[in-house]
């Protein structure tokens, strides 16, 4: 059974990752205008009956990295050879049910999963995750950085509920959007205690909770950063914006 289908991020899109029981299949679109050619496979081996739950192929490193989830494990592969490249074995205590990477910053990868948490990791040194999220109660089903500003995190589950988080610590601007006294001007001129301001800290910025059932998928828009969407159980479909204040702040 076929579990994942993903494309190549970048490129011309010519190849394409499929997850099938407890293979990975990389497909190769350029021989055939009717037809994808195996291009190379993997396996999961190992004790019982292993099986993907889910991937993501990472934008980064030209493209020759796919990340897996089977069980309680995520796995890295390197595309060229199909051969692991890192193993967290227990990267949750459930069930590994989403993976996302983080779009501007190589390395970092998101992962969800039944015990409620959210955790980052920087896919060089796997041993503890960065950072941990459990504002959730029940399974996390679904994380998604946002493309262009990913510090902004979305999260959705079955406790019906989506969360904005905003993961300023481990995001490619830390320390938020610097501005030089030379750029204010005098009715801008900061108070000395402004300028000893701390970097902003990482927060939940809002809970929705428009759904009544269980959240199986969270996305943000293609054509608009600050849009994104929640697909629940019972079909209903919502669309929310960023809140308009944390907007501002990002690009101010």
């Amino acid at each position: 059974m076929i579990i994942s289908v993903a494309w190549e991020p970048a490129g011309d899109g010519k190849r394409v990752i499929s997850l099938a029981d407890n293979h990975i299949l990389l497909w190769d679109l350029q021989e055939s205008s009717s037809q994808a050619v195996l291009a190379s496979s993997a396996s999961l081996e190992g004790k019982g009956q292993l099986k993907f739950t889910t991937g993501r192929w990472s934008p980064h490193h030209n493209c020759t990295q796919v990340a897996t989830a089977n069980d309680t494990a995520v796995r890295g592969w390197d595309t060229r050879t199909m051969s692991q490249i890192y193993c967290i074995e227990s990267a949750h205590g459930q069930l590994v049910r989403d993976l996302d990477f983080n779009p501007n910053k190589q390395y970092y990868l998101a992962s969800c999963g039944d015990d409620c948490r959210v955790k980052f990791w920087d896919t060089r040194n796997v041993t503890e995750p960065i950072k941990t999220l459990e504002e959730h109660s029940h399974w996390v089903w679904s994380v998604r950085y946002n493309h262009s500003h990913d510090q902004l995190v979305l999260t959705g589950s079955s406790d019906s509920r989506v969360i904005l988080s905003n993961m300023v610590s481990i995001s490619s601007e830390p320390f938020g959007h610097l501005v030089d006294d030379d750029d204010l001007s005098d009715q801008e001129e900061r108070r000395p205690e402004e300028k000893s301001q701390e970097p902003p800290q990482d927060s939940v910025i809002a809970t929705y909770e428009e759904h009544e059932d269980s959240v199986y998928a969270v996305d943000w828009s293609s054509a608009d950063p600050w849009l994104f969407a929640s697909l629940s159980y019972d079909g209903r479909l919502v669309i929310n914006r960023v809140p308009r204040a944390l907007k501002y702040h990002i690009l101010l």
